[in-house]
């Protein structure tokens, strides 16, 4: 005999129903689900609905966002994913990171969500609603099998909670494809490549669609107050996270460049979401190549460390900050030189940033001092102006002095070309200003010295009604300045 509610070999329970046939997972040590055990499992739990929320922070600014996006299409319904989990293996995901627009015009950061924005009659408008996965019946074994279910992912929003935080009537999402396609003649666009099931379910055009997602990232180009706020924070964090570094250097000499990833990355989960990208933590000649992130090289003192890396806040604002510094602490007379042309080319491009400028002011003004510099080194030959012309200096800089700064790294990067690096730079923008000279280790062109030194210096700068903030000023940037600063630092240690 066996105790009651368990189960010897010859007394297998009865199958469950094919919904939960489907969760049941292959290889897994429990196949089926016996009715006593699943009849256990629904019953004897607290009621945890939250009936007190109040809106979230961000939830008015997301409202004047939607009313800017709806003005855009008038009479065209709207659908904006938030995405869906992506698997690594078997029953392991990815990391989920919704998609910057949604939660740019939702404030939200759930998965398996879209943003609908219907057209009201007449073409004054729309309305906007959520579409979002509710929570798992606990009348049902969905709540506990399956590998989305919440006692493996944790507890999700109830719709009507979604509603008191965010703002929005909510739906459940699992009814979208069908209610999308029960009207098939409302003129739609939809954003492509998060959610195939929501695709499948309206008849769009593809470049049309192209335009839907153009102008969501061109409504993201001046950031509103509140968005400012978070940037603010996110460079913060990242000042914390450099300071970390440099305090920690020492350790990194005795271990490699994982210690200074580390390093930073416990400061931004510490203090924020996550990190906004993967470090670049090159050491020596990785500083040389531009997106370095194996990260696993020796950290070596006479040489140069590049550190480039940015703490993503709650609410996914990123900020994006380099700093090359010198790994004892005291810039080489060749490595202070190059460095002091990078900071000068910096503060050519700080320097035309400013509102009614042209975007590609500050490239240019940085571009254009590193070339001459370039050619009084001898390094390039020729008319430094037709060096610049010619951007022959793109050998040793690479590339362009800056982006827009937000919700992603590269913000914006979708938007229109005439709006963004054809534009003209507004008071609310946020765009990195970096320059960068890097000498290849097997470069021939250069005197040999030079080979395998890289220095990139990198600050966040917000657009102001007369000219410039720079966000993270909170971070040393001359030479003498840094020397100073890690000086002071190995003090504490």
């Amino acid at each position: 005999m066996t105790e009651p509610g368990k189960l010897n070999k010859a007394s297998r329970p009865n199958k469950s129903s094919k919904a939960n046939k489907s969760n049941v997972r292959k290889n897994g040590l429990y196949p089926e689900i016996s009715d006593e055990l699943s009849a256990l499992m629904r019953t004897g739990w607290a009621d945890t609905e939250q009936r007190d929320l109040r809106p979230a922070e961000q939830s008015p600014h997301a409202a004047h966002r939607r009313a800017a996006l709806s003005a855009l299409f008038p009479g065209e319904r709207l659908v904006i994913p938030s995405g869906k989990l992506k698997i690594r293996s078997n029953d392991s995901h990815y990391p989920f990171r919704p998609y910057s627009a949604y939660v740019h015009m939702t404030g939200d950061q759930a998965r398996d969500c879209a943003l609908v924005l219907e057209p009201r009659a007449g073409g004054d408008g729309h309305d906007a609603h959520l579409y979002q996965l509710p929570r798992d019946s606990r009348d049902s074994d969905e709540f506990w099998t399956g590998m989305t279910a919440e006692l493996w992912m944790g507890r999700r929003r109830s719709l009507a909670e979604s509603e008191l935080l965010l703002g929005l009537p909510c739906r459940d999402v699992r009814d979208a494809p069908a209610e999308l396609a029960a009207s098939p003649d409302v003129p739609t666009r939809i954003v492509r490549g998060h959610d195939p099931a929501l695709e499948a379910a309206v008849a769009t055009d593809e470049e049309r669609d192209a335009e839907l997602e153009e102008a969501l990232s061109g409504l993201r180009l001046v950031k509103d107050d509140w968005e400012i706020g978070e940037l603010r924070k996110a460079v913060d964090s990242t000042v914390h996270g450099f300071t970390d570094v440099v305090r920690e250097l020492a350790t990194a000499v005795a271990t490699s460049e994982r210690w200074i990833e580390g390093t930073f990355f416990r400061r931004a989960r510490l203090e924020g979401n996550h990190i906004g990208y993967g470090s670049i933590c090159a050491a020596g000649e990785h500083a040389t190549i531009m997106h370095w992130q194996d990260n696993d090289g020796p950290v070596r003192p006479g040489e140069l460390l590049l550190l480039d890396a940015g703490v993503e806040t709650h609410t996914l604002y990123t900020a994006d900050v380099t700093r090359t510094l010198p790994i004892d602490g005291t810039f080489t007379p060749l490595q202070r030189k190059i460095y002091d042309a990078v900071f000068e080319a910096q503060e050519a491009g700080i320097a035309a940033v400013k509102p009614g400028a042209a975007y590609r002011d500050f490239h240019d003004a940085a571009q254009r001092y590193l070339a001459h510099k370039l050619v009084e080194w001898g390094l390039l030959g020729g008319d430094p102006e037709q060096v610049f012309e010619l951007a022959l200096q793109r050998r040793f800089t690479m590339a362009g002095t800056g982006h827009m700064l937000g919700l992603d790294v590269h913000d914006c990067a979708q938007a229109r070309t005439e709006e963004y690096v054809g534009g003209v730079l507004e008071a609310g923008m946020v765009l990195t200003v970096e320059p960068g000279l890097y000498f290849q280790p097997d470069d021939l062109t250069v005197p040999e010295e030079y080979r395998g030194i890289g220095v990139r210096i990198e600050d966040d700068i917000l657009v102001t009604a007369d000219g410039n903030e720079n966000l993270s000023a909170g971070l040393p940037r001359g030479a003498a300045a840094v020397e100073a600063w890690m000086s002071g630092l190995a003090g504490d240690r």
